[in-house]
C-alpha cells in the first residue's frame, strides 16, 4: 500500500494557526490553550476495503469537519462537509461502503422554548463531496411531542441490500382529527433506509416502551430492550429484555432466572447473545443461546473489578473480547490471534501503551489501531496483517505532540476506617515534596478514574502541582459493595475518602498543607465543595466545574424529564439530602471558591452554581463565578476550555502559591472572552 503519514495535513491548519498565536502568549496562557484545545482527531474510521480513512477534526471552537483520505495515493485529505453550529456537533462517522458514510450529530435545543433537550440527527455523506442527506425521518406538522432521537444505525451491512442500512426511528403520535392516515402507534421501530436516495421502509413496527434494538452480523433484528413508563410518562427504572430465534418474527422474554441479564450483542454463528449480569457482587460477561433454553454460560468474570466493556470490531461488530480496569485498562481477547497481535503491538511501540482496535476492513486484514498512555495523548496507526506492517496516521492531539508529560502511577491510601482507597498520583517531572497539590475527584458518581492521558491532570502537573485522583467509595467498576448506595446517599463515606486523599498527600510528604486545593467537574465539583462541609480547614482553594450544590434542587430540576423518578430514587430522601448539600452549609466554608457553569447544562443546571454563589456571598465567603452562555455540561470548546484553565491557573497561584505567572489577569470578575 502506497501510504504516507498525514501529519501536517489540511486538518491541522487551524492548529498551526493557533500555534503561531500561542508563541505570542505567556507560558501560562500557552499551556492553558494547548491543554484546553479540542483533540485534533475527534473520530476516525476505516472503509470496508481498508483503502480509505475518514476522520472528524475541528477548528478548536464550534466547527467540525469530516475529512476523507485515500490511502492508496499521495493526495491530501479532502474535506467532505462541516458543521458550524454552536449548539450541535458532529460526533462520529461509519462507512456503509466505499462511497457512503453515515454520521451522527448531537445537539441541544429547547422544547416549548423553555426545557433544554439533547437531540440526535443522522446524515449520509458521499465521498464525492456532494451535499449530505438527512437520514432522520422528518417530523410531521401533525405530530405530538418532540423528536429527540434521530435514530441509531443497528446494521451497516444488510445482506443483499446495497446502500441500505438498518436504522431505528422514533415514531411520534399524530393528530387524528379529519384523517385516517395519522400515526396512532408511537414508539421506537426499525427502518431499512437507502442512504443514497433516502428512501425508507419499516421492518420493525414501533413499540411504545422500546429503547434499543440489536441486530446480528447478518442484519437480522434479534434483541429488543424495553423500559416501561408509568401513567405520568416517567421511567419506572425497570428494564425488559426480549429476543428472537433465528428466522422468527416472535419476541420472547428471557426466563425468570435471567431477569438480571442485560444483552448487548448477538453472534449469529453461535446463535447466542452476549450480555452482562452480576456474579458475586461484580459484573461479568455471560452468553445465552437464543433457542428458548436460556441456559446462561459464564464467559469471563473477575472477583476484584467489573467486566464493563464488550470489544467488537469491523462492519459486522464481531465480538472479540472484553475489557476491564484494574490498575490499568486491560483487554481479554476471545479471539486468540487478536490477543497475540495486541501483545506484540504493546511490546513493539514505545512506552508499552494501551492498544485499542478502533475499526477494521470488511475482511479484518487491515486494522485501525490507536495507541495511547498516561504520557501519550494517542496516535492512530494502520496495521496491514498480511504484510505485518504498521504505519502512523494521525496524532489524536497534534498540539501536544512536542510536550513532555508527567507519568501517572496507581496508588492506594488508607481511609479513616482503614479501607485502602485506590487512585492515581501524577507528580510534575523532577519535583520533590512537599509541593503544591490538587485532589481531583471524578464525576459521576457512577464512574471512576483510569490510568491514561488526562488533559486536566497534565495541565495541572505542567504548572507544578501534584495531582491525586481518588476512586472513592461510590465509584463504579469495583463491584456492588464499593458503589454502595451511591456517592449522594452515602456522601459522608465518599467525601471522607476525598478528604483522606489530601491528608495522605501531607503525611507522605508530597503536599504542603498550606498549598493544597481540591478541584472537580460535575459530581467531582460537588465533592470539592462538600469537602469544605466535612473539614473546612483541609483545602485552601476549591474549584468546581458544573457542580451539584443542592440535592433537593437536583431532583426538582429533573421534574420536566422522563427520568424524574430515577433521579429522585438515586438521590433518595431523608436527613442526608440537606446535610449533603453544600449550598445549605455555606457558613462552613473557609477556602476561596471558583465556580464555572454553562447555561445549557442538562446534567446539572447552572442554577446550581448560581445558588452556591448566592449562599457563599451571603455568608461572607470568597467566591468567584464564571458562567458560559449557551454551553452544556461538557464545555466542549477549545477556546473556552483554554480560557477556563488560564483562569484556574491564576486562582490557584493566588491561593496556593504555585502555577500562574500572570495572577492579576485572572482576578478580573468578568467572564473570559470567547
Amino acid at each position: 500500500m502506497n501510504f504516507k503519514a498525514l501529519w501536517g495535513s489540511a486538518a491541522m491548519v487551524a492548529m498551526v494557526a493557533s500555534g503561531q498565536a500561542w508563541a505570542q502568549q505567556s507560558e501560562a496562557e500557552e499551556l492553558a490553550a494547548r491543554f484546553g484545545a479540542r483533540p485534533t482527531v475527534l473520530d476516525i474510521s476505516l472503509s470496508p476495503s481498508g483503502d480509505q480513512v475518514a476522520y472528524i477534526s475541528s477548528d478548536n471552537s464550534t466547527t467540525e469537519v469530516v475529512y476523507v483520505v485515500d490511502l492508496t495515493s499521495e493526495g491530501e485529505p479532502r474535506a467532505l462537509t462541516s458543521l458550524a453550529e454552536s449548539d450541535a456537533e458532529l460526533t462520529n462517522c461509519d462507512w456503509v461502503n466505499e462511497i457512503w458514510l453515515v454520521c451522527r450529530v448531537l445537539g441541544v435545543s429547547e422544547s416549548g422554548g423553555r426545557v433544554p433537550l439533547y437531540y440526535t440527527r443522522m446524515l449520509s455523506i458521499a465521498t464525492d463531496g456532494s451535499e449530505p442527506n438527512l437520514l432522520t425521518a422528518p417530523q410531521s406538522f401533525s405530530s405530538y411531542g418532540v423528536m429527540q432521537d434521530g435514530g441509531s444505525v443497528i446494521a451497516l451491512d444488510v445482506e443483499g441490500e446495497e446502500n441500505r442500512i438498518l436504522m431505528t426511528r422514533d415514531f411520534l403520535p399524530e393528530v387524528t382529527i379529519r384523517t385516517n392516515l395519522a400515526n396512532d402507534e408511537p414508539g421506537l421501530g426499525v427502518e431499512l433506509v437507502d442512504v443514497a436516495r433516502v428512501r425508507r421502509r419499516t421492518v420493525e413496527d414501533p413499540d411504545e416502551f422500546a429503547t434499543r434494538y440489536i441486530a446480528d452480523e447478518n442484519g437480522e433484528i434479534r434483541l429488543k430492550v424495553r423500559r416501561p413508563m408509568n401513567d405520568n410518562g416517567r421511567l419506572t427504572g425497570e428494564s425488559e429484555f426480549l429476543y428472537r430465534e433465528a428466522g422468527s418474527s416472535r419476541w420472547q422474554m428471557f426466563e425468570e432466572g435471567l431477569s438480571d441479564f442485560s444483552p448487548v450483542a448477538v453472534d449469529a454463528r453461535s446463535n447466542s447473545a452476549y450480555g452482562f449480569r452480576q456474579r458475586g457482587g461484580f459484573q461479568a460477561l455471560y452468553r445465552v443461546p437464543l433457542d428458548g433454553t436460556s441456559e446462561s454460560e459464564l464467559v469471563i468474570a473477575r472477583d476484584d473489578v467489573d467486566i464493563d466493556r464488550l470489544i467488537r470490531i469491523g462492519r459486522q461488530q464481531r465480538v472479540v473480547g472484553v475489557s476491564y480496569a484494574t490498575e490499568k485498562r486491560q483487554v481479554e481477547y476471545l479471539d486468540e490471534d487478536l490477543g497475540r497481535l495486541a501483545e506484540q503491538l504493546e511490546e513493539a511501540l514505545p512506552g508499552n501503551p494501551l492498544i485499542s482496535i478502533v475499526d477494521a476492513s470488511a475482511d479484518e486484514r487491515t486494522l485501525l489501531i490507536v495507541a495511547s498512555s498516561d504520557v501519550d495523548p494517542g496516535m492512530s496507526y494502520l496495521l496491514e496483517r498480511d504484510s505485518n506492517s504498521l504505519s502512523p496516521l494521525l496524532p489524536l492531539r497534534d498540539h501536544l505532540v512536542d510536550r513532555a508529560m508527567a507519568p501517572m502511577r496507581p496508588v492506594t491510601f488508607p481511609a479513616a476506617d482503614g479501607t485502602q482507597i485506590p487512585g492515581y498520583l501524577t507528580l510534575p517531572e523532577g519535583a520533590e515534596g512537599p509541593m503544591p497539590a490538587i485532589v481531583l475527584p471524578h464525576g459521576g458518581p457512577g464512574s471512576r478514574d483510569e490510568w491514561g492521558f488526562d488533559w486536566l491532570v497534565q495541565f495541572l502537573a505542567s504548572r507544578g502541582y501534584a495531582v491525586l485522583q481518588p476512586n472513592f467509595r461510590g465509584s463504579s467498576g469495583y463491584g456492588e459493595a464499593w458503589f454502595g448506595r451511591n456517592g449522594f446517599q452515602e456522601w459522608e463515606t465518599a467525601i471522607g475518602d476525598v478528604n483522606d486523599a489530601g491528608r495522605w498527600l501531607v503525611e507522605e510528604g508530597l503536599a504542603d498543607p498550606s498549598q493544597m486545593g481540591v478541584m472537580g467537574w460535575s459530581y467531582g465539583g460537588y465533592a470539592a465543595l462538600q469537602s469544605q462541609v466535612l473539614d473546612p480547614s483541609l483545602y485552601k482553594a476549591v474549584v468546581a466545574i458544573a457542580p451539584v450544590t443542592d440535592l433537593d434542587l437536583l431532583v426538582e430540576q429533573s421534574r420536566d424529564y422522563t427520568n424524574y423518578q430515577l433521579v429522585r430514587r438515586f438521590v433518595g430522601s431523608g436527613p442526608h439530602v440537606d446535610a449533603g448539600s453544600p449550598a445549605e452549609h455555606a457558613d462552613r466554608f473557609q477556602a476561596p471558591v471558583l465556580l464555572f457553569h454553562g447555561t445549557r447544562d442538562l446534567n446539572t443546571s447552572h442554577l446550581q452554581s448560581r445558588r452556591m454563589e448566592e449562599r457563599l456571598k451571603s455568608a461572607g465567603a470568597d467566591v468567584q463565578y464564571v458562567e458560559f452562555d449557551g454551553y452544556d455540561h461538557y464545555l466542549d470548546n477549545g477556546l473556552l476550555r483554554g480560557n477556563m484553565l488560564y483562569r484556574i491557573d491564576g486562582f490557584l497561584a493566588q491561593h496556593l502559591g504555585g502555577g500562574g505567572d500572570v495572577v492579576a489577569a485572572a482576578q478580573s470578575s468578568s467572564s473570559p472572552e470567547m
